[in-house]
C-alpha cells in the first residue's frame, strides 16, 4: 500500500517536522507500506492559481492518484490547521475520492486535537474516509530527544493501533474501487 505523509506546515522552525519525520520511521518499519514524506513547502501554489496547472500541482497529484491512502502531520493553529495544507488539499479532488486518511496532530496541550476534528471534515468533503484513530503529539517541541526519538513510551502502541487501521481501510477501499472500475 502506498501511504504517503503529508508535512502540512510551511512555517520556519517548525517543531512538526519532527513528529512527521517520526512518522514516517514508523510507517517505515512495517512492510505492509510505501511511503515518503510530501512536504508542503514544496507544493506550495499561488492563492490566485488554484487550477492544479502547475508542475507541483501536477505532481501533487500524480502522488495522489497512486496513493493508496493519505497521513497528514499538521500543527493546530488558531485551533485549526494551517492555510498552506488547506490550499494543498483543495487543489485536487477526484483524486482523494473513496480513500482513507489518518491524522496525526500536533502542538499545545491537546496535542492539535481541535485540528484533527476540523480536517476530519475536510477530509469528508473530498470523499476521503477519516479513520478514528489518531495520533496526537502534545507539546511537541519537547516530544522527541535529539535523534527524533519520541520520549513518550507509549506513541508505538498508538501508532500501531492507528496504522492497522489505516491498513483496514486502505485494502478494503482499494478492492471497493477496484470491483467498481471492472464493474
Amino acid at each position: 500500500m502506498y501511504i504517503p505523509i503529508i508535512l502540512g506546515t510551511a512555517r520556519e522552525d517548525r517543531n512538526t517536522e519532527k513528529a512527521a519525520r517520526y512518522m514516517l520511521s514508523e510507517v517505515q518499519k512495517r512492510e505492509e507500506f510505501e511511503t515518503e514524506l510530501l512536504d508542503v513547502r514544496d507544493f506550495r501554489i499561488q492563492a490566485t492559481d488554484n487550477t492544479g496547472k502547475l508542475p507541483a500541482a501536477q505532481q501533487f497529484a500524480e502522488k495522489m492518484k497512486r496513493a493508496d491512502g493519505l497521513i497528514v502531520v499538521a500543527p493546530e493553529y488558531n485551533h485549526g490547521y494551517p492555510g498552506e495544507l488547506k490550499m494543498m488539499l483543495d487543489m485536487l479532488y477526484e483524486e482523494y475520492n473513496r480513500k482513507p486518511i489518518g491524522i496525526c496532530g500536533a502542538g499545545g496541550g491537546l496535542g492539535g486535537g481541535r485540528m484533527v476534528e476540523q480536517l476530519r471534515l475536510v477530509a469528508v468533503e473530498l470523499q476521503m474516509v477519516p479513520i478514528r484513530s489518531a495520533v496526537y503529539f502534545p507539546n511537541v517541541w519537547e516530544a522527541f530527544d535529539e535523534q527524533g526519538n519520541a520520549k513518550d513510551r507509549a506513541y508505538p502502541d498508538s501508532v500501531k493501533t492507528f496504522l492497522d487501521e489505516l491498513l483496514w481501510y486502505a485494502k478494503a477501499l482499494k478492492a471497493a474501487r477496484e470491483q467498481q472500475k471492472g464493474g
